[in-house]
């Protein structure tokens, strides 16, 4: 299912460059469980290919744009298997903000005094399934309001049939205009004033997405020093989840 939406080698394509040693099968597994696992590059067991290998080839398809183009293409699939339309109509965005580790840079981690958080915040949008459609990692200083119009902007990339946007409090105000000038319809789902926990209209989806890619436990927390790395993260676990529904 992967493998014919990742890159062919620059040798295939009269490009030069040397024939892939390791099978992509394996490269793909590797990935997979530093995702599920949290462990270091560096611990890949060694039935895996060696991790220099595994890791060059996860920032090359990162940066040609095939883990976008892949987990797209899983979406697709996903929708038509619940016989939806394989472009989504509807978006759920929503924020959160998770930890870092020593190993992330100062300039790109800030305090959320909100959620008391020293790290980043990873702002995504998906659809009413809660298939990831656009991820932003951004500080955690960074307010809801502030990172709208970048992901709202990568969200209107992603299809042109997407019309209404359903968001939380924290995004009242200049991101509705926002989305009113790419052609989306913004909708704010108010919170209830009760005492007692209640699942929220649409949110909850969005926090459901929230909650399958911090199972993964390279995701739980941030780890890396670039925030593209971080974003590629989460679009490998969504890949691996929707993978394994489709394949049973």
């Amino acid at each position: 299912m992967i493998d014919p939406l990742l890159p062919d080698p620059g040798c295939t394509l009269g490009r030069g460059g040397r024939w892939e040693k390791h099978c992509r099968r394996l490269v793909v597994d590797a990935i997979f469980y530093v995702t599920d696992n949290g462990i270091k590059w560096r611990a890949l067991p060694a039935d895996f290919p060696p991790w220099s290998t595994v890791f060059k080839r996860f920032q090359a398809w990162a940066r040609s744009g095939a883990v976008t183009r892949v987990m797209g293409a899983v979406n697709d699939r996903v929708r038509q298997a619940a016989g939806r339309v394989a472009a989504p109509s509807a978006a759920i965005i929503d924020s959160q903000s998770i930890r870092a580790a020593e190993t992330v840079r100062r300039r790109s981690r800030g305090w959320d005094a909100g959620k008391k958080v020293n790290g980043r915040k990873r702002h995504i949008a998906v659809d009413t399934l809660g298939l990831l459609l656009a991820i932003l990692v951004t500080p955690a200083s960074t307010q809801d309001r502030a990172a709208a119009p970048r992901l709202l902007r990568l969200l209107r990339a992603t299809g042109t049939r997407l019309k209404h946007v359903w968001a939380d409090g924290g995004y009242t105000g200049h991101p509705i205009n926002d989305a009113h000038q790419l052609g989306l319809r913004m909708q704010i789902v108010q919170r209830l004033h009760t005492h007692t926990f209640t699942v929220l209209p649409r949110r909850w989806v969005v926090e459901r997405t929230l909650a399958w890619i911090t199972r993964h436990r390279r995701c739980a927390r941030d780890y890396e020093r670039h925030p593209t790395h971080h974003a590629t993260f989460v679009q490998w676990a969504m890949i691996r989840i929707h993978t394994r529904r489709l394949t049973h």
